[in-house]
């Protein structure tokens, strides 16, 4: 577990070729992609985000290795650096101990490509809407030359339509003939049928109905129990997440803020985000799910001003990112071994107050609409208009103005008399020069 934590290493060589097996943790098992202080730009100077800041965790051969977070966190940016579509600012990405991320061979793209898929969360813009869905599906067996005749080629890609739920005579038509989640089916079988040692799986059953999303949950463990697959399993959805998962990270706006194994992170969610993730869980039963008081995540909790946070591992392969005095607190609340509830029930009487206290009155909620109503947004046509027809212009705005439209008013105004200043501009230079002429 050494790669998880923020200290920084030497940079790793780059070979050739994929070795056959990865290093080993200290558990003897093989670690089978490292990130490693993984930071991610777009954009350059003073445009320049960083939407992903010293990442690093590892995923060991046959786990399910899920990054949670809400949108916009990092969550796909970290995916697409895996698969050399972002490029790293800083820090590497290693594969079976080989970098990957940055220059490498042409012979060693050509593995990593082999080895690694993704199904990416968009499946219309990741399907090629001009070919038929039997080459979308062969196109990587094509490229590697993995089947042994046409018969054999024909013969993988109908089973593994098959298993994803969609049917032989659906090879074809075209994507835009699919709906979202036959679309998105689509991908995962064009990512399974080059039986990859690791996918990276970017929302995979967002899309799908829920009577379809138990069948592709138990397909990916199915691979996984008969190929030995390794999933990175992006999602926002910690109920599924949950009982799919060996492990766990959740991320924050570009940091990862707690890495844990399932059970682990849920009976101890120490940093408040995870705990916000949690209590958003829908609960099955439909009077606690109503009487639930939600945790609110805060940011400003946290002051690091002073101290500068870091990922550190208290103990039980659990790993916080914070402060060295919330580290502390964080490994005082473990080492009780209570777990922690996020969720707090709230009886009738609690629940009613509650709403009451929350409601806006009357007055406020009017108040409100009559500060900024919904057209009220001060258009340049307006202004163009009353430049033209600048009475009109007036007698719009005044109208405006009796309606509490104060920016299309002020829009009118400026419009009429700048329309108004240019007429008396122009009649008085034409004044001018007719009396000029008489001279």
């Amino acid at each position: 577990m050494k790669q998880e934590t923020k200290e920084k290493k030497k940079p790793t060589e780059t070979v050739a070729t994929l070795p056959e097996h990865g290093p080993l943790d200290e558990n003897g098992r093989e670690i089978l992609l490292s990130v490693r202080n993984v930071d991610i730009t777009f954009g350059k100077g003073d445009n320049a985000v960083k939407a992903v800041k010293n990442a690093s965790f590892d995923i060991r051969k046959g786990e399910t290795f899920s990054l949670v977070g809400e949108s916009g966190s990092g969550k796909t940016t970290i995916g697409r650096a895996v698969i050399r579509v972002n490029p790293c600012a800083g820090g590497e990405i290693l594969y079976k101990g080989v970098r990957i991320s940055g220059k490498i061979p042409r012979s060693l793209d050509r593995e990593v490509i082999r080895n690694i898929q993704m199904v990416f969360q968009d499946p219309a813009a990741s399907l090629n809407e001009r070919a038929t869905v039997d080459y979308i599906i062969s196109e990587g067996l094509y490229n590697f030359n993995l089947f042994e005749n046409e018969a054999d080629r024909v013969q993988k890609v109908e089973n593994m339509i098959t298993e994803v739920g969609l049917l032989p005579e659906h090879l074809t038509r075209y994507p835009h003939e699919f709906s979202g989640g036959q679309r998105q089916r689509i991908g995962l079988a064009r990512a399974m049928v080059m039986e990859p040692e690791l996918v990276i799986a970017d929302e995979p059953i967002s899309a799908l109905d829920v009577s379809i999303r138990a069948q592709v949950l138990n397909l990916m463990k199915k691979f996984q129990q008969e190929r030995g697959t390794s999933y990175l399993f992006i999602a926002h959805d910690l109920s599924i997440v949950r009982f799919i998962s060996d492990r766990i990270a959740v991320i924050y706006k570009g940091d990862i803020v707690e890495i844990a194994d399932a059970e682990e992170l849920f009976d101890f969610p120490l940093h408040p985000y995870t705990r916000s993730l949690i209590s958003a869980i829908p609960i099955p039963d439909p009077k606690l799910e109503k009487n639930k008081k939600l945790f609110t995540y805060d940011p400003s909790v946290h002051d690091y001003s002073k101290e500068k946070p870091e990922l550190v591992e208290i103990g039980n392969n659990h790993f916080v990112y914070g402060s060295p005095t919330e580290i502390a607190e964080y490994k005082r609340i473990r080492e009780e071994g209570v777990s922690i509830k996020p969720v707090t029930i709230l009886t009738d009487e609690e629940k009613a107050a509650l709403d009451a206290e929350a409601q806006p009155t009357g007055d406020v909620i009017n108040e409100a609409i009559l500060n900024k109503p919904l057209h009220d947004t001060g258009s340049l046509w307006y202004t163009i208009a009353s430049f033209f027809l600048p009475i009109i212009g007036i007698i719009a705005g005044l109208i405006f103005k009796k309606k509490n439209h104060i920016s299309n008013f002020k829009a009118c105004l400026k419009g009429a008399l700048i329309g108004i200043g240019v007429f008396v501009f122009i009649v008085a230079l034409f004044l001018l020069m007719l009396w000029s002429a008489t001279l």
